[in-house]
């Protein structure tokens, strides 16, 4: 687990440069970020990427960031987690998400069914491996298996599970199953609508709600004037237009409906796609991003960790150069 007043980075999914990339998760072990992740999506293979991330850091918790709950086996995704723990050290955090129909049918040739039964299968799987306990005893729904067991002993019998999660059936799940929930582009000022949905799952489980982190992922732009706001409304327009219904839906359904219908008009005619950051509001900036000079910046996060983002993950700037990649890190180090 994460402590309650950690920072992590998150490496972006696009332009990805693995070399960048290695010599920012090692500066960042250095200047005492508490943790390290990456995503995966269509480009490098996640666990191989953070072994080698892991033999060359000493004390940073790494993690996926995230990886897809159908492209691999339950009990692969087992495995995987439990080697790389021992590799690391015991540093492994197992981050897990659904994707969306387009990723999981159209690149993994896997059928995109019952996502969150295949996300809870997917926990009890992990859970009874590195329990040692014969996997037939998982309490699986999608498929049934027989007793295999792990064939070493694993470093921890159990692994940090964090989920990235938007819907309301999915974040009660993660309060009676995971160990921290990962929102995306989900305004700060309304975590407590889905800490509420925490607290529901894990009075079913019987578990204590505050034992379960907040970890959303969080765009910081440390730039002085209106270059932050700029960027912040190229980055916002871009994940409502851009990138399905998933955030459209989100946004829409805490009050910016409005402002998604424009922006994705705008957005999917390529003749006004370079008007449609014009038409996301200051308050979306506000709410959804981090953004102005890094003093604020570092301000705003200790400011907002008191209003429930407990464990920010920090998205690292896409297709920067490593000399301000690390200026960028060494800048919100104290955050």
């Amino acid at each position: 687990m994460l402590s309650k007043q950690s920072t992590g980075l998150l490496a972006f999914w696009r332009d990805y440069d693995r070399k960048t990339y290695v010599k920012a998760a090692v500066l960042a072990d250095r200047l005492g970020y508490d943790s390290f992740w990456l995503p995966e999506v269509w480009g490098y293979e996640v666990f191989s990427l953070l072994t080698e991330i892991a033999l060359k850091t000493k004390r940073i918790k790494l993690g996926t960031g995230i990886i897809n709950v159908f492209s691999r086996s339950p009990a692969l995704i087992a495995m995987q987690a439990a080697t790389l723990d021992e590799i690391s050290g015991g540093r492994f955090i197992l981050g897990l998400g659904t994707s969306g129909k387009n990723v999981i049918e159209g690149l993994h040739g896997r059928d995109f069914d019952k996502p969150l039964t295949q996300t809870r299968d997917v926990i009890r799987v992990v859970r009874t491996m590195l329990d040692r306990r014969p996997l037939n005893e998982a309490d699986t729904k999608l498929r049934q298996y027989r007793p295999f067991t792990i064939d070493f002993e694993p470093t921890r019998p159990r692994i940090p599970i964090y989920v990235a999660a938007l819907k309301q059936k999915s974040i009660t799940s993660i309060g009676e199953m995971a160990d921290g929930w990962m929102p995306v582009f989900w305004p700060y000022n309304r975590l407590g609508d889905g800490r509420a949905w925490i607290a529901e799952g894990a009075a079913k489980a019987g578990r204590d709600p505050s034992e379960i982190a907040t970890s959303p992922f969080t765009t910081v732009i440390p730039i002085p004037g209106k270059g932050a706001s700029s960027k912040a409304r190229e980055l916002i327009s871009f994940y409502i237009g851009g990138m399905g219904d998933y955030y459209k839906q989100l946004l829409s359904g805490f009050g910016y409906a409005d402002e998604c219908n424009e922006i994705e008009r705008l957005y999917r005619d390529k003749a006004t796609r370079k008007m449609a950051p014009d038409a996301v509001t200051d308050d979306m900036i506000e709410a959804l991003t981090i953004s102005g000079d890094p003093l604020h910046c570092r301000r705003e996060i200790a400011r907002r960790r008191g209003l429930g983002m407990e464990q920010p993950i920090i998205n690292l700037p896409p297709g920067m150069p490593w000399p301000g990649m690390a200026a960028f890190i060494t800048a919100l180090a104290r955050a």
